[in-house]
């Protein structure tokens, strides 16, 4: 049964960067791409149906891994806790940036909250890429399961790391360059005109970095923690998961190139989903590494909730996930389609 719910906590954690990753990497290119008031608002309009609707993911997410591994729950949130912070006001301020732009027919107002939008936007990326950085890097756990970490200390990898270090900030720039390119794509794939060349220009700028940094974070993650091949080695059958990583880092290109807009996108989203579940793939049993003690490792069979109520809470996850899947396929078909200049007026 845990391994069950690893899986479906990792499901949660993928839909979420997959379905919120396009609309954060719209944020990101939000004053790159949109010269004029009128472009601004139609890069807005391809998520204003759906961005809310994206980060309930994270919410199920956070609340799926309370559910089945409480003891990483506590562990992680108290650790993590200045930059969980962070994570929050920066959220707050994105939320505001899209929902205030337009409160008053004003260039300073419009300006000011474009600015929260997309720097918040910005920053996410990278402290989402830090996160998982510091997830695969691992913490100082202590005997009673707790750690703490500051923002950062010598920028060198250790026993007593920060969050930011060399590593977590490789993984920090992938997944910018991974969020950028995967918003890039989906504006392409919502707009037209000329926001649609320079979306299409800005992914084939940064496809070429993020395939150096792909490659990159391999290098890094083996180079300090080699045992994350333990289970490739066991199950050879895994290896075919960087293969599908390059393979859709291939079909990024080739899809682009052909002006296929919406095959660039999936294969974006196919990119994420063989990245994290490669990962998953690697990491388990563990959930959270101790860099001062492999025995104070937290794992799925150390963390997780009773037998009773993961069995119990299954039925109840699937009754939940199909609703939300539901919703999800009936506000994508609703809002299918490109978004015209006149829809665009009429939306925030």
């Amino acid at each position: 049964m845990v391994f069950v719910w690893f899986w479906l906590v990792a499901l949660m954690i993928t839909g979420y960067v997959v379905l919120d990753g396009f609309d954060l990497g719209a944020g990101v290119l939000h004053l790159l791409i949109a010269r004029t008031d009128q472009e601004r608002r139609t890069v807005i309009r391809t998520i204003g149906p759906v961005w809310d609707g994206n980060e309930v993911w994270l919410i199920a997410g956070g609340g799926t891994l309370f559910f089945a591994f409480p003891v990483l729950y506590s562990s992680a949130f108290s650790g993590f806790y200045l930059p969980l912070m962070v994570v929050l006001w920066l959220l707050i301020l994105r939320g505001i940036g899209v929902e205030l732009r337009m409160h008053l027919d004003s260039p300073v107002w419009r300006g000011f909250f474009d600015g929260c939008f997309a720097l918040s936007s910005l920053l996410l990326t990278i402290f989402y890429g830090a996160a998982l950085g510091n997830v695969t890097r691992g913490v100082p756990l202590q005997q009673d399961g707790y750690f703490f970490l500051p923002l950062w200390t010598n920028w060198n990898v250790g026993p007593k790391p920060g969050v930011l270090d060399w590593y977590t900030m490789i993984a920090a720039l992938v997944a910018l360059a991974a969020l950028t390119v995967h918003g890039s794509h989906y504006v392409a794939l919502k707009t037209s005109g000329e926001l649609n060349v320079r979306a299409r220009r800005v992914a084939a700028v940064l496809w070429p970095v993020l395939v150096v940094l792909t490659v990159v974070s391999l290098w890094a993650t083996l180079s300090i923690r080699p045992d994350l091949l333990a289970n490739y080695r066991r199950y050879p059958g895994l290896f075919a998961i960087p293969v599908a990583v390059a393979l859709s880092l291939m079909a990024m290109m080739l899809h682009r190139r052909r002006g296929n807009d919406k095959a660039a996108f999936l294969s974006s989203s196919a990119y994420l989903i063989f990245m994290l579940v490669g990962a998953g793939a690697a990491f388990y049993p563990n959930l959270l590494v101790s860099t001062t003690d492999p025995a104070l490792n937290i794992t799925v069979y150390n963390a997780a909730a009773g037998a009773y109520s993961l069995s119990v809470g299954l039925l109840m996850w699937g009754v939940g996930m199909t609703l939300a899947v539901a919703y999800v396929v009936f506000v994508y078909r609703m809002f299918r389609g490109k978004i015209g200049a006149a829809s665009a007026g009429g939306y925030h």
